[in-house]
């Protein structure tokens, strides 16, 4: 039965999970029958199931097992009730609402459009799939100590007999498989090793020996047996003595009884209360022992400061999926955005047939969608991911009429949540802040100067609808003239747009300036015109300047899009970071470039030990093809901070490499600075290929042994692979 074939059965890695009386997982597990749509005419019955290893859904279309049937809960990101999406909007009828759902992928891969027997069906499998996305059901894979899915789908790839045994040259094609090359002779040392039954093949337990030989950590070996002075184990105490000598945490005997306690896998030796090697290696693995604070995670900054005090996480055509010129617009695009903390969203507005207004990219040939079905994707999923406001930056090329319309649309869909008045009473001279905006939406547009007898004049002359002024509260949009016109002219709710080449020009020239200004008022940068493939340019120069709404294509990936999603990975990834001291002072003297003297002078030494990296992906899909590579560290922050270092590349190893190489960085501007971590494929003939990276404020790093997640190029977890580096920040002498 093909059914029973395709996980990880008794006969290679044995699933426990410590979750089998877990309704939502055994739901999962049984599967059932669901109807996928395509189009109008095209809606089949698919059996969808989680696979044993509890991280891969699996759908039978026919009686054959396919590749292309199986995707990872790791590629999910959300999965919705309703016809909200647009292929079950187009290609159902509304009386099958209650069934439908949809899933979301964090790659460009289409939504699966699906509909179940019944409502309460359809909400089983939403609530089950969104249990098992949640960081419960991730870290039971690490406390399980087995291979990941991947591995596990290597394995079932390399038995191309599928008699669970692997034969010498099945172990050779699942090295390839794991993004390693293991010498001949080296190969068949280990396989003799392991194979205890002389049968010329590995089964079971002797594949996993066979893994556990490949994947020793001898890093952590020496690191534990530095610590395990209590006959081969560490004690209580030995554990204290490495969380405050080597991670620099204070830490007590009632913190390593609870560390025992969570990630000890012995039974026996938790009750002696010792941490056994497993133990040591589980907790270090845990999301909240890796490099970023874990007191960093929820929001922990001052909320209640005036919103121009904020960094806020903003997005450039928001609505596209691909370039600028020809690429499809979507609702999904504002989906994927408000998801990743995205606070700052765009709408390029525009005339559309029947009285309806339609976003896309004026005057090329990117696909039209309807203004009301964005205003309701936005309501949808807005406070999903932050409870933050969203502000919606409108590009307005409407008819008065049609601009009526918009309004209607944005009242009725947003209701109350829409702010259409200052919070205070009378005439406000700041603005309010993040915490008193929750859940609510702002609008960015042009205003009407409220002087009765010039109103009707004006709206006349600058061709706009009362009732959409009306709801430009906090952000009108003005010129700008200088920095001087600003500070005499502007009130503090008038906010410029710049275009990056003007923005990073003020931010060279005249950074004091632009840091004050951007005290008191906003400013949105956004990328130039000449960017039609959606690439997109540096923000860090211009956080250095104090500006709050730096607008990057989002639907791009690229080291930008890293570097901004390594600035609001903290702070609860509210889409909001509170700007330093110096920079919320009206007085303030610094200037980025330059560096006077001042409180923002914090000379910090950061020593990167990089250690080793563990289950790295391999790059190139050529079945001969192992990647060999190599770490960058760099650091982002005011020039004199900028920096980059690398190490040698290591040759034919993915599956875990090491480097055990020093780098050195002086940091004066910490509160700004970020670090990023990338790891490449060296190639000596063209450009290296990107394997996966990570970047976090350097305020947030954790010192001592850390392992280092690592993000794909879409800035979504691979699941598997890690770096693993020592990390200490000194005060410089």
């Amino acid at each position: 039965n093909s059914r029973g074939r395709d996980g990880a059965d008794g006969l290679l890695f044995p699933p426990s999970s410590g979750l089998e009386g877990d309704p939502d997982l055994q739901f999962l597990l049984k599967g059932g029958d669901l109807l996928k749509v395509l189009s109008p005419s095209w809606k089949k019955t698919r059996y969808f199931r989680l696979q044993e290893d509890c991280k891969t859904m699996w759908r039978e279309s026919k009686k054959t097992f396919k590749k292309n049937d199986t995707f990872s809960l790791d590629d999910i990101s959300a999965v919705q009730m309703g016809r909200q999406s647009e292929g079950l909007k187009k290609n159902t009828e509304e009386q099958v609402e209650d069934r439908c759902f949809f899933i979301i992928f964090k790659s460009r891969r289409k939504n699966l459009d699906l509909i179940a027997s019944s409502e309460e069906e359809a909400k089983q499998w939403v609530k089950s799939i969104w249990t098992a996305l949640s960081d419960r059901y991730l870290f039971i894979s690490t406390l399980n100590h087995k291979p990941s899915s991947w591995i596990l789908s290597c394995l079932r790839k390399a038995d191309k007999n599928k008699d669970d045994n692997l034969s010498p040259s099945e172990v050779k094609s699942f090295l390839h498989l794991i993004n390693i090359e293991v010498d001949d002779e080296y190969m068949e040392m280990l396989f003799k090793k392991c194979d205890k039954s002389k049968s010329g093949t590995l089964t079971g337990e002797e594949i996993k020996h066979f893994y556990d030989l490949l994947t020793q950590r001898d890093e952590i070996d020496v690191i534990y047996g530095e610590y395990a002075k209590t006959t081969g184990f560490m004690s209580a105490q030995n554990l204290v003595d490495f969380l405050m000598k080597e991670q620099r945490e204070k830490a007590t005997l009632a913190d390593a009884h609870r560390i025992i306690e969570m990630y000890e896998p012995d039974e026996n030796a938790k009750e002696k209360k010792l941490l056994s090697k497993d133990g040591f290696l589980m907790y270090l693995n845990h999301p909240d022992a890796m490099i970023l604070n874990p007191d960093h995670k929820d929001v922990y900054q001052d909320m209640s400061q005036p919103l121009n005090h904020y960094f806020i996480s903003s997005s450039h055509n928001t609505y596209l999926m691909e370039d600028q010129l020809k690429g499809p617009s979507s609702t999904e695009a504002y989906i994927r955005a408000l998801q990743k903390g995205c606070r700052c969203v765009e709408l390029d507005c525009w005339d559309g047939p029947d009285n309806e207004p339609v976003i896309y990219h004026g005057y090329t040939l990117t696909s039209k969608i309807l203004f009301k079905d964005v205003i309701k994707a936005i309501s949808e999923h807005a406070f999903k991911t932050s409870q933050y406001p969203v502000i919606l930056s409108l590009e307005n090329h409407c008819s008065v009429e049609q601009q009526e319309v918009m309004a209607r649309h944005m009242s009725s869909i947003l209701g109350s949540a829409l702010i259409t008045s200052p919070l205070s009473d009378g005439m406000p001279t700041n603005f309010p802040s993040p915490e008193e905006l929750k859940g609510k939406f702002l609008i960015k547009g042009k205003r009407l100067n409220k002087l009765e007898d010039t109103f009707a004049e004006a709206a006349k002359k600058l061709k706009l609808a009362k009732e959409l002024s009306d709801m430009v509260i906090y952000f009108k949009s003005v010129h700008f003239n200088s920095f001087e016109d600003a500070q005499k002219n502007l009130s503090f709710y008038e906010m410029a747009s710049f275009k990056e080449g003007k923005a990073i020009k003020l931010a060279e020239e005249s950074a004091n300036a632009y840091v004050r200004h951007n005290v008191e008022k906003f400013s949105r940068i956004y990328p130039a015109g000449s960017r039609t493939d959606s690439s997109n340019y540096n923000p860090v120069p211009l956080w250095n300047a104090g500006c709050q709404i730096v607008a990057l294509n989002f639907q791009t990936p690229c080291t930008d899009m890293d570097v901004n999603q390594g600035r609001f990975l903290v702070n609860g990834k509210s889409g909001y970071v509170l700007k330093p001291a110096f920079m919320r002072d009206v007085a303030t003297e610094f200037d980025p470039i330059t560096l006077t003297r001042g409180d923002w002078l914090k000379h910090k030494t950061l020593h990167v030990m990089v250690i080793s990296a563990q289950q790295l992906p391999k790059v190139s899909q050529k079945k001969s093809s192992i990647v060999d590579p190599l770490v960058k560290v760099e650091v982002y922050g005011v020039p004199a901070d900028v920096a980059e270092k690398e190490t040698k590349p290591f040759d034919n190893n993915g599956l875990n490499p090491s480097w055990n190489e020093n780098f050195q960085f002086d940091v004066y501007v910490p509160e700004l600075a970020l670090v990023r971590f990338s790891i490449e494929d060296y190639d000596s003939i063209s450009d290296n290929d990107f394997v996966g990276q990570y970047t976090l404020p350097f305020n947030s790093l954790k010192m001592g042994y850390r392992h280092v997640p690592l993000f794909n190029k879409n800035g979504n977890l691979l699941p598997s692979a890690g770096l693993f580096v020592h990390i200490m920040v000194m005060d410089a002498e």
